[in-house]
């Protein structure tokens, strides 16, 4: 048993051997290394792989280079069989048998040209174009200075800016970014791109949607130059696919892009994507695809909170050189609330309104030309709103609500105001605790709490309360 052992072990030395100087030290690592030799008998050798995927793998990418080496150990009769451990079986391992005349006809089925000839199809541009004149098809705008950071792309834009500090060099890679319509992945995408041109000229970077990208193979394959789109394809150190979610039921795309995401991730090329669901969620997407497109790092963005929406508005006003009133800017940040498209659209109406009627924009402006964009939209309920309510009621300075004071009925004030505060606006524990002489949240919640049991506990006290509620709902209509 150790002769058959040794022999096996031996011939597999010989094959890797010749195989290290056909792939890059990486591949060889990562696809050839983990393989251990089981057995010899009659000419065939046996190998064991870590998984499916693994087999996969190697099938569609170096075939052609084990059925070679193989024959040159172990001669024309030579043939090459996987044993592989299958994800959670916890029993034997399945073996997949595959002669030397079906690896051969396997390899005529999957491969796609690889080398890159001297001149080819620039599907952007014009033929003939080398690598160093590919546009990159980036917005310049679109850069990470021009993009407000906040709690619901902090993650996204620290992964992105690590991708953008060492391409193809993090684990990153292909770095997802999925999220709803409007909250910024094309910019994060692009912005990303545009940050690696800065720190890597030498590097090719390439944005492209996904219906671009099907639209340039389908004029491809009527053109009958096929490998030249695969080839160009190739040539990118860093591929930016946006909407990669309507490759959906495009079977061809989807079999192209497989194999340049295997060329470039192989060669440790960076793959950027974006889509509007997490890979889970995709609809008729191969699962080979799917599969590779968990490999890296999926991140989301979400809605932006209050406050950075504010900082979007304000950030946008900075650069187009206007100054609209604090009021107006709160009031439009609280009622679009859906995306920062659509944010920006409500801040452009308003400018629009404001210069074709020559009049500042003022709250009451806002409120109508905010009815475009928000149905039903009442009066702003703000935190200043309601702390004037409540101290008018118990007869109190507003300034009292953010004083140090302990007495029984400013405390009292204090607490049913930061209640209503977060009952009735969109803003965060943090914000509502800093109207109220830079409390913290843990006080925002403790007073809360108070209220909601004094409530149940104190028929005076909900008096108080629910007369409150009356009129702050009477000066909202």
């Amino acid at each position: 048993m150790d002769s058959i052992v040794k022999s096996c072990e031996q011939v597999w030395r010989n094959c890797l051997d010749i195989i290290r100087d056909n792939v890059s030290e990486h591949s060889f690592k990562t696809w050839f290394e983990p393989i251990k030799p089981i057995r010899i008998v009659d000419s065939v050798l046996t190998i064991q792989v870590p998984s499916q995927f693994f087999y996969e793998w190697l099938e569609e990418h170096y075939v052609n280079l084990l059925h070679k080496t193989i024959k040159r150990e172990l001669g024309l009769e030579g043939r090459l069989e996987y044993n592989i451990v299958m994800d959670n079986s916890g029993g034997q391992p399945i073996t997949v048998n595959l002669p030397a005349h079906t690896i051969k006809n396997k390899t005529q089925e999957v491969t796609v040209p690889l080398n890159v000839v001297s001149s080819i199809k620039n599907p952007f541009v014009i033929p003939g174009l080398k690598k160093l004149n590919i546009d990159s098809q980036l917005s310049p705008s679109l850069t990470f200075d021009s993009l407000v950071e906040g709690e619901s792309n902090r993650l996204a834009r620290s992964a992105g800016m690590a991708v953008a500090q060492k391409p193809g060099g993090t684990s990153f890679n292909p770095l997802m970014i999925y999220g709803q319509t409007g909250l910024g992945k094309t910019h994060l995408a692009q912005a990303i791109g545009n940050q690696i041109k800065q720190n890597f000229p030498q590097k090719t970077v390439l944005y492209v949607t996904s219906d671009k990208f099907s639209n340039q193979l389908v004029d491809a394959i009527k053109g009958g130059s096929a490998p030249d789109f695969i080839n160009f394809y190739q040539l990118i150190d860093v591929l930016i696919v946006d909407d990669i979610q309507f490759f959906g039921g495009k079977e061809k795309t989807q079999e192209i892009f497989f194999h340049v995401f295997n060329h470039l991730h192989q060669n440790g090329k960076q793959l950027v994507l974006t889509c509007d669901r997490p890979p889970k969620d995709l609809k008729g997407m191969a699962d080979r695809l799917l599969s590779r497109f968990k490999w890296g790092l999926s991140v989301d963005i979400q809605a932006p909170d209050l406050e950075t929406r504010i900082a979007i508005l304000e950030k946008k006003m900075y650069a187009s050189g206007i100054d609209l009133p604090r009021d107006v800017v709160e009031f439009v940040a609280h009622n679009v609330t859906t995306n920062v498209r659509e944010l920006e659209g409500a801040l452009n109406s308003l400018l629009l309104n404001s210069t074709i009627n020559k009049k500042e924009p003022t709250l009451d402006i806002a409120k109508q030309v905010m009815k475009n964009f928000v149905k039903n939209i009442s009066m702003e309920i703000s935190i200043e709103s309601i702390q004037a309510l409540v101290c008018e009621y118990f007869k109190i300075q507003q300034e009292a609500l953010k004083s140090k004071s302990r007495k029984r009925e400013i405390v009292q004030a204090r607490q049913i105001s930061m209640y209503f505060a977060k009952k009735l606006t969109k803003n965060s524990l943090k914000t509502i605790g800093e109207f109220f002489g830079g409390r913290d949240h843990s006080t925002v919640i403790h007073s809360c709490q108070t209220v909601e049991d004094l409530m149940e506990t104190d028929r005076s006290f909900r008096g108080y309360v629910e007369e409150i509620n009356k009129q702050i709902k009477l000066s909202t209509l």
